[in-house]
């Protein structure tokens, strides 16, 4: 049988090239058609699906290749270069060596050499004589490969001729250990730690250095030793001497790199007093990852080292007197750049959203310029196999309209209030663990059972625990987890032999009903997964990673094939990969874009065992996750846009800045003052009433300000288009913009509500209500349709849409904490509609008003795009900024809305009421003047409800 499987494999591997069929179904189609036919009917349906998935692996992946916004005044090198005789990619043709080894699909290979091609082509010209100094970004996806992407591109900066190669890898120690490791591997050729042990110790070849070595690059960092005093004294000669690159590894830190621009002062520079200009003369590349952690001086001071405890604001004084470290290594990257007369510095980041706000025209009191990625921003494509925001919280999570479907791969936390608050202090008194965290440990011991059942022991599995900030509670954490591994251990080797175990022991049957929800379908038997689980618990350890234990995580030295529990905090958070991460349990009430999706260590590449991945975490959460998902994905479309128009990063900073998804960020820049003003701009936006007043005189007001504009639109006599699409209500075209805006004028917002503060919004359609703003569509929404039936012309005809304000769970002790949510905003005369999503429109709004090639055309536009996938059942879901692109029309979306009170507890339900509320969204196109913002006033009411509340776990360290 093994060789018809591999019969089978080759066969089905020549139709995938020859057809380039790289979908899922495509594969499947493929093997399930030659399975009707001698020998391979003999295959059976597990194998079959086996062999899907390994070949979907090898040979389904696909790589965009990116899009890219620069400055239009710059001379271009690289095609001069190669054709130069004495072109030779050495370092290059090293690693893509590395890379086929690693069996990377070939498009990701040949993807990633011309990605990091056009990286290069903006960088500056190591070979040019005058001085010059290039600034750049390159933005890509958490754990998508940004480490492979900025190594390929210091292999061809080394070939091209760049002498010093600077690495800052984030702000922990063992992400910088990590990190040295890889560049060891895909750059040096030998394993830095023989350097640690002495000039007699062997040199132990590793990646590169097994396709040669005759041009071995020096590293003066090693794999446990950062840049130091020590290194200093070993490395103090002079770059003219060396014939190779030289590069150095380091931590984002104060003391590191003042030590280094000590050395390059000393030994490097050309001295003024002997005739030269104080510079070093050798071109560096500089890359700065993570570049949005430590490295902004925002002037948002953190609190993690500050002896005040108090958070400065942008105008007061800061309580140390500015000596804080976010500014000092802001500072300290600058003198570093200013030190040499040809420099480039690459900001690497998944989250560019602090980046983009630094001020291009900002230079400091040292006179340097910033850091502002002023030459050139560079989108990277994930490949197609990106286990990602989207797949994870877009599509896999239902929608608003179908609460009652589980989602793919979250798991939501509801038990641990009791236990484990979100919230708690360092002093936490941990008694026990939520049940839901030993579920998750459950569930990642039959993962792993399964994944050795796949042919997988081999490879490294880990699960992640991030539920605690503080060190102390996260060694209590490991403790309670240790003790019911050791509870599930002694059940299989007590009964785990025995196929009835289940019915005997609870334990066993625990781990059974895990199988039974998560993993039935996963091709496994209960009889096999439970035979394959004692190795499994007995081999599986725990660790805790953060300050007070550098050395618990070790995939390198640990041997093949571990089994893993990460407990940890901010450590976790950032940078670190977790090899094999198939569980998380995630307990954290951050709500940043880059602090949230900084910690989603799950995002990555999972090849055959995507289908067993499962993140635990609250509800308010994954909605957040949601949320940023589209931002961050919007940002990348926008990018890509403006590489169309042939835009500059200025021009592109100006558009992110402005963007209402980027408020968060704004927000915290702004916490800890009063009043504050941010310019916002509506071009091409959705905003939407979710949270609304629940005064009664709001209510009532907003009733008749419904009331008015249905009594304007049936005067006018608007009637609904057959060529356009409509769902879920009735739709009238061409309402003239003076209707519209006397249904704003009328409208009272809740205040904490920013976005959809009348006054601001109104000015900005008052600015171009005689052109592009003149005349809109309006959706009456509802639950009918308008094709057969006349606009309404009272409330009474309208059938409201239902939204709850509180969750849609029937357990008991989620109900009850649902409830006390409720009550507290009931408090504040507050609904938030959607429950946790706080959404009121439904995904697919704003393809309404559309014509039916307009919207054809951007669901074309999008399954075309090289980082877009459709989901796992093969559908596509849409995200609604596609439609809102082809919009050459505003849409005004007015909601009659029925509250849900099924959950509701009685004496609450009393106070919710019964006749339907009004709330509205408005969907903006592209306007011809987007750089004309509108003023906004964020109030201490609109902070706290853009962030949830003053959260110090976003900017403090593990203590």
């Amino acid at each position: 049988m093994t060789d018809i499987v591999e019969l089978l494999e080759n066969s089905v591997t020549l139709q995938v090239l020859a057809l380039q069929e790289r979908t899922s179904n495509g594969i499947r189609e493929i093997i399930d058609r030659l399975r009707q036919v001698q020998p391979f009917s003999e295959v059976s349906s597990d194998e079959a699906e086996k062999l899907a998935r390994r070949i979907e692996t090898n040979h389904g992946i696909s790589m965009g290749l990116g899009a890219v916004v620069h400055e239009k005044i710059f001379t271009p090198w690289l095609h001069s270069w190669k054709a130069d005789p004495e072109y030779d990619p050495y370092y290059w043709k090293r690693y893509s060596k590395l890379l086929v080894t690693k069996r990377l699909p070939a498009d990701v290979i040949t993807g990633t050499d011309k990605v990091t091609d056009t990286i290069l082509a903006n960088l500056g010209n190591p070979k040019a004589v005058e001085a010059w100094s290039r600034k750049g970004m390159v933005v890509g996806h958490v754990q998508s490969g940004k480490t492979q992407n900025y190594t390929g591109l210091i292999c061809k900066a080394a070939d091209a001729g760049y002498k010093l190669i600077v690495v800052i890898a984030g702000i922990h120690n063992n992400l910088r250990n990590q990190t040295q490791i890889r560049i060891d591997e895909g750059f040096v050729g030998r394993a830095s730690e023989h350097i640690e042990r002495g000039n007699g110790a062997p040199k132990r070849t590793v990646g590169v250095g097994l396709f040669g070595h005759n041009r071995e690059p020096v590293s003066i960092t090693t794999q446990s030793q950062d840049f130091n005093r020590d290194a200093v004294a070993v490395a103090h000669g002079n770059l003219d001497a060396f014939n190779v690159p030289l590069v150095l590894v380091i931590k984002k830190e104060n003391n590191t790199l003042t030590n280094l621009i000590d050395w390059l002062t000393a030994y490097n520079t050309k001295a003024r007093q002997h005739g030269g200009d104080g510079l070093v003369d050798q071109p560096m590349l500089l890359i700065d990852d993570e570049a949005d952690n430590a490295s902004i001086d925002i002037n948002y001071r953190q609190t993690r080292k500050c002896k005040a405890k108090v958070k400065c604001s942008v105008e007061a004084p800061c309580a140390r007197n500015g000596k804080c470290e976010r500014s000092t290594i802001n500072g300290h990257i600058r003198d570093l750049l200013a030190l040499f007369r040809r420099s480039t510095y690459v900001g690497y980041t998944a989250t560019p959203f602090a980046n983009i706000f630094i001020d291009p025209d900002f230079e400091g009191e040292n006179e340097t310029e910033d850091l502002f990625p002023r030459h050139f921003i560079f989108g990277l494509d994930a490949p197609s196999n990106y286990f990602g925001a989207r797949k994870v919280f877009l599509d896999g999570i239902p929608d608003l309209d179908d609460g009652n479907k589980r989602p793919t791969y979250v798991r939501y936390i509801t038990d641990n209030e009791d236990t484990l608050p979100v919230k708690h202090k360092i002093d936490y008194g941990l008694q026990s663990i939520p049940e839901s965290m030993v579920e998750a440990l459950r569930c990642f011991l039959v993962a792993r059972a399964i994944r050795n059942l796949r042919g997988q022991q081999k490879e490294h599995c880990s699960m992640l625990v991030n539920a605690s900030r503080f060190t102390g509670i996260q060694m209590t954490l490991r403790n309670r987890l240790h003790q019911q591994l050791e509870i599930i251990e002694d059940a299989l080797r007590d009964g785990g032999a025995d196929p009835d175990a289940a019915n005997r022991n609870k334990d066993i049957a625990a781990l059974k009903a895990c199988w039974e929800s998560e993993y039935m379908d996963a091709g496994m038997s209960w009889d096999d997964v439970l035979g394959a689980l004692l190795p499994v618990a007995a081999s599986a350890r725990i660790v805790t990673v953060n300050k007070d234990s550098p050395d618990g995580l070790d995939y390198e030295n640990g041997g093949e094939g571990q089994t893993v529990i990460a407990v940890g905090g901010l450590s976790l958070s950032r940078g670190l990969t977790l090899e094999g991460l198939t569980v998380s349990y995630f307990l954290r009430n951050s709500m940043m874009y880059d602090t949230l999706m900084q910690m989603g260590r799950w995002f990555g590449y999972r090849p055959n065992y995507e289908d067993l991945c499962r993140i635990w975490m609250p509800k308010g959460t994954a909605s957040w996750y949601a949320h940023i998902a589209e931002a961050t994905e919007e940002l990348h479309e926008s990018l890509k846009q403006m590489q169309r128009d042939n835009a500059t990063p200025e021009q592109f900073g100006l558009a992110v800045r402005s963007h209402p998804s980027t408020l968060m960020v704004t927000a915290r820049n702004k916490m800890g003052s009063g009043q504050k003003t941010v310019r916002i701009g509506l071009s091409n936006s959705f905003i939407e009433t979710a949270r609304l007043s629940a005064k009664e005189e709001d209510i009532e007001a907003n009733r008749t300000a419904r009331d008015a504009l249905l009594a304007a639109l049936n005067a006018a006599g608007e009637k609904p288009d057959d060529d356009i699409h409509v769902s879920g209500g009735h739709l009238l075209r061409d309402v003239h913009v003076s209707i519209i805006d006397d249904f704003l004028s009328g409208f009272r917002n809740e205040p904490g509500a920013l976005l959809t503060e009348t006054a601001p919004v109104r000015r900005y359609i008052r600015e171009r209500k005689d052109d592009e703003l003149k005349t809109w569509d309006v959706l009456i929404a509802g639950t009918g349709s308008s094709r057969d039936q006349d606009a309404p012309r009272t409330a009474d005809e309208i059938n409201p849409v239902q939204r709850s304000i509180a969750g849609t769970s029937t357990e008991q002790d989620r109900m009850d904490r649902e409830n006390a949510k409720l009550r507290e905003r009931l408090q504040s005369n507050l609904f938030s509609l959607g429950g946790d999503k706080v959404r009121l429109s439904s995904r697919g709004i704003e393809k309404v008003g559309l014509t039916m090639d307009q919207a054809a055309g951007a669901e074309e536009a999008y399954e075309a795009s090289d980082a877009t996938n459709p989901s796992a059942s093969g559908n596509w879901n849409y995200p609604d900024w596609i439609y809102r692109r082809r919009r050459t029309k505003p849409l005004l979306i007015l909601y009659t809305i029925q509250i849900k009170t099924e959950n509701v507890d009685a004496e609450l339900r009393e106070r919710i009421p019964s006749e339907p509320i009004v709330g509205w969204a408005i969907s903006f196109p592209q306007s011809s003047r987007p750089e004309k913002t509108t003023e906004y006033v964020i109030s201490r009411v609109a902070q706290l409800a853009l962030l949830g509340g003053e959260d110090a776990d976003d900017f403090e360290e593990d203590e």
